[in-house]
């Protein structure tokens, strides 16, 4: 049995770890099977490859011939494009076993209409991971141009009295400049760091020690003119 929540919809009605599997133990005893073992991915959208999702890993290790993976809906396994929900079910199909969902969706047998079923949803559920994307990118487009704080304060800037907005760092400014001059007379990265940590420059979080890495974060916002 498996089951799947990302990050968007841990709080989501009916979409958390608990409700999927109680759905899939009522399945099970519909059906008079025995539930061998459980695993889950929390916090993991199903648009990452298999290799990045230690849950499903283990749900398929897992498997014996004639033994079904049980999810409460196929989206759970499969949101991402058609060639990783190909090699998911190639993993599956090649321990003898088969994927299960309680929700029906044409996985009762291998009938064309039930595979046309199944092809379908996996469809259905790419695109609305496509148009979740589309409106995620919206809003971090709408937050930027209002100013408002997206994740991270990033470097140069500062958040506002408000907590919402982002205002410059004018301190953080000047450090930029420092960073930019040393770069434009030819200082490697690994020089510039080890000269910031020198006089005692805090890095964003408040850390003493600088890495190439973290100057190099700097120069891609701001790129030397």
């Amino acid at each position: 049995m498996y089951a799947r929540v990302s990050t968007d919809e841990q709080a989501a009605k009916g979409l958390s770890i608990p409700a999927q599997s109680e759905a899939c133990r009522r399945f099970c005893e519909r059906e008079g099977w025995t539930i061998s073992s459980t695993h889950q991915d929390e916090g993991v959208s199903a648009s990452l490859p298999l290799a990045r999702r230690p849950g499903l890993l283990a749900a398929i290790s897992a498997l014996e011939s004639g033994s079904a993976l049980v999810v409460a809906k196929r989206d759970r396994i499969f949101r991402s494009d058609p060639f990783e929900s190909a090699v998911i079910e190639r993993a599956v199909v090649s321990r003898g076993a088969r994927i299960a969902s309680a929700a029906g969706e044409g996985t009762a047998d291998d009938e064309p209409s039930s595979v046309l079923m199944r092809r379908l949803l996996d469809a259905f559920a790419e695109y609305e991971l496509l148009l979740i994307r589309t409106r995620t990118r919206a809003v971090l487009r709408s937050k930027a141009a209002r100013s408002e704080r997206i994740g991270q304060v990033p470097w140069g800037t500062r958040l506002a009295a408000d907590g919402r907005h982002v205002e410059p760092d004018h301190e953080e400014l000047r450090i930029v400049d420092q960073v930019q001059a040393l770069r434009a007379e030819g200082r490697s990265l690994r020089w510039i760091a080890d000269a910031l940590d020198s006089c005692r420059v805090p890095t964003k979080r408040g850390g003493a020690s600088w890495s190439p890495s973290s100057v190099a974060a700097i120069l891609r916002r701001f790129p030397c003119r």
